[in-house]
């Protein structure tokens, strides 16, 4: 706020300000009959805000400014003589006809600050209202629109629930952030934060005039480039566009919050929310949040992307203007199309989703127009370069044009919007032959796929049935013979040889190693590689005896004990083959095992009723 003394004679101040009974109060109002002095405070009415004089953190000069009454630490949210501090306490606060706010030096009666505006009413008083907002204004009327001045209209470095961050048409006026100087020095720092309308309404960050940050237009939810920026629990925002007004402004839903917009003297905004818990300020929102915040970091149809290295790259069916600065990380030139615009010629548009939407400073928009009518209105127009929905909301409406280079594109990873922008014709004819060349390709791509877990599947099977010990080709194995009796649940050990090993064992099941066959299948000698000596059972194939059968009678087998019955050492199912391995006896029949030589051969034993056969008398 600059000092103003050319609104009414020093003099006339002077001689009034001596004159008064000299009043310390404690409420939110004071009259032109009072006065605050350094040391006392004006306090509003439901407690929220305090105003006073204050030193900020390792200073000894004394400003009158406005913090938090109800938190524990510290808040300052507004400064009235910043840019002019009073160097002792001796300055005093005050309101003069005609309308006037002003900040006195009680040592030699100067005046430090006042406000700008002045106007006569009859009964004259400056009030802190529980917004925190600090307002000149008739004791008796309320209204806002006849408020004689007020503080919302001059912020320092907070943005409060209720303010307008903007502009006023009518009477000129913006209303923007300036960051203090330093945590010990209010007066206003490198940083300003604005609303800008021009165009269409972004909010911009500049360091002096320089461009630091812009965060996409208005989409009707919330800034482009600022999708984490959307409905909340705890208060609402909305953008206000009109022939007399075009600002930003927020309310608290709970008025029991208090939270806060700032502008830090490192020029970052933040919302903060005050946690009672921690007694702490915690940080809700950030802009700008990262590098690729900064204005037109990958300039003219560049697109940044925070996760990728480097950064910055084209947008599709671009390339770099100067390949050889792109290569160094100056990504400032930007990219160009790689096939130029030919207008007469007609060109198309390309739909590119997931980004912020780019730089509106040099845009036109109709609220009326359907998202085709903007197209159209666009393809007229060579100078057009990109146009997109105004509002999303409820599936979109009206029509926002470009009319330059789109710069200030970022890849957002959630809620980008889209946009189309102006290409050659061309483009659009080889992206269609590009969808046919990705539709075979993919369609390859599955076959190839398909194939590949059916081969992987079957050599999975196939691994699984031929899982055996590699010594002597055995696998220890376990039969579980269960049954809804609980006293019959039996598990048996037997070794499973694989069908190789037993192929090797008789030699290719040669003639020469066959003893014998029955009505279930021939039986043949065989020899395992750690010398023992096997004779394999080789169950016939016409048999519709499954799995489960099979594995019944090996374990029906194996359980039977007798000292006249020749051992089984294991069995073997793999593929369609179904065996079982019997200890041999070498030179000698069954029968002669169990009753001597004066028997015959052929008497039916046990075990030959078991295997189904008899071929020699050898089970």
């Amino acid at each position: 706020m600059k000092t103003s003394n050319k609104d009414f004679p020093l003099l006339f101040v002077l001689t009034f300000f001596m004159s008064i009974q000299k009043i310390s109060i404690a409420t939110d109002t004071i009259t032109t009959t009072q006065i605050l002095r350094d040391g006392e405070t004006m306090v509003s009415s439901d407690g929220s805000f305090e105003l006073g004089f204050f030193s900020p953190e390792n200073s000894k000069n004394r400003y009158v400014g406005m913090w938090y009454k109800k938190i524990t630490v510290t808040t300052v949210v507004w400064v009235a003589n910043r840019e002019v501090p009073l160097t002792n306490k001796s300055g005093v606060l005050k309101v003069v006809d005609p309308g006037l706010l002003v900040l006195l030096n009680d040592t030699n009666g100067g005046i430090i600050w006042s406000s700008n505006t002045s106007r006569h009413v009859k009964t004259l008083v400056a009030k802190l209202l529980n917004s925190g907002n600090l307002v000149v204004k008739n004791a008796n009327d309320d209204d806002p629109g006849n408020f004689l001045w007020e503080s919302f209209n001059y912020p320092t470095d907070t943005l409060l629930p209720g303010m307008k961050f903007g502009w006023n048409y009518k009477t000129g006026l913006e209303v923007y952030l300036s960051s203090w100087k330093s945590k010990d020095d209010p007066s206003s720092g490198d940083f300003t934060y604005h609303f800008d309308p021009t165009g269409y309404p972004q909010r911009v960050l500049k360091r002096g005039s320089v461009v630091k940050f812009k965060s996409g237009p208005w989409n009707g939810l919330g800034f482009s480039g600022t999708p984490n920026l959307r409905k909340n629990t705890f208060y609402k925002y909305g953008v206000v566009l009109n022939k007399n007004e075009a600002y930003y402004t927020y309310e608290l839903l709970d008025r029991s919050i208090i939270s806060r917009v700032t502008l830090s003297e490192n020029g970052v905004s933040q919302r903060l929310i005050w946690v009672d818990r921690t007694q702490l300020w915690e940080v809700y929102i950030t802009n700008p949040t990262d590098n690729c915040d900064s204005y037109r970091s990958c300039g003219a149809y560049g697109s940044c992307n925070i996760v990728k290295s480097p950064v910055c790259g084209c947008l599709d069916r671009f390339l770099p203007k100067d390949p050889q600065a792109w290569n160094r990380a100056d990504w400032s030139n930007g990219c160009v199309r790689r096939t130029p615009l030919n207008c007469q010629n007609g060109d198309v548009f390309l739909e590119y989703s997931g980004i912020k939407l780019p730089d509106t400073q040099y845009s036109l928009v109709n609220e009326s127009m359907t998202l085709e009518e903007c197209k159209v209105l666009c393809l007229k127009n060579c100078s057009c370069t990109a146009y997109t929905h105004l509002d999303v909301n409820k599936g979109g409406s009206g029509c926002l044009l470009w009319f330059e280079d789109l710069t200030n594109i970022k890849q957002l990873s959630e809620e980008g919007q889209y946009i189309y922008i102006r290409m050659a014709s061309s483009e659009l004819e080889l992206k269609g032959k590009k969808r046919e060349i990705l539709v075979v390709c993919l369609s390859l791509s599955m076959g190839m796929v398909l194939l590949g877990l059916s081969l992987m599947l079957y050599l999975r099977k196939r691994k699984k049935s031929n899982h055996r010990l590699r010594k002597g080709g055995r696998l220890g194995y376990k039969f579980t013979e269960d049954h809804h009796d609980e006293n019959h649940n039996d598990s048996i050990d037997l070794p499973l040889l694989d069908l190789h090993t037993i192929t090797k064992a008789t030699d290719n099941f040669s003639i020469d190693n066959k003893l014998g066959e029955g009505g279930f299948g021939p039986v043949y000698k065989g020899l395992l590689d750690d010398g023992q000596e096997i004779a394999v059972k080789r169950l016939s194939r016409d048999s519709f005896q499954g799995l489960d059968e099979f594995k019944n009678e090996v374990i029906c087998i194996a359980k039977l004990h007798h000292r006249n019955l020749v051992k089984l050492l294991g069995c073997c199912s793999q593929e369609e083959e179904k065996m079982l391995i019997y200890e041999y006896m070498p030179n000698r029949s069954l029968d002669l095992i169990i009753f001597g030589k004066k028997y015959s051969s052929c008497t039916i034993s046990s075990t030959e009723i078991l295997l189904g056969f008899r071929s020699n008398c050898y089970t």
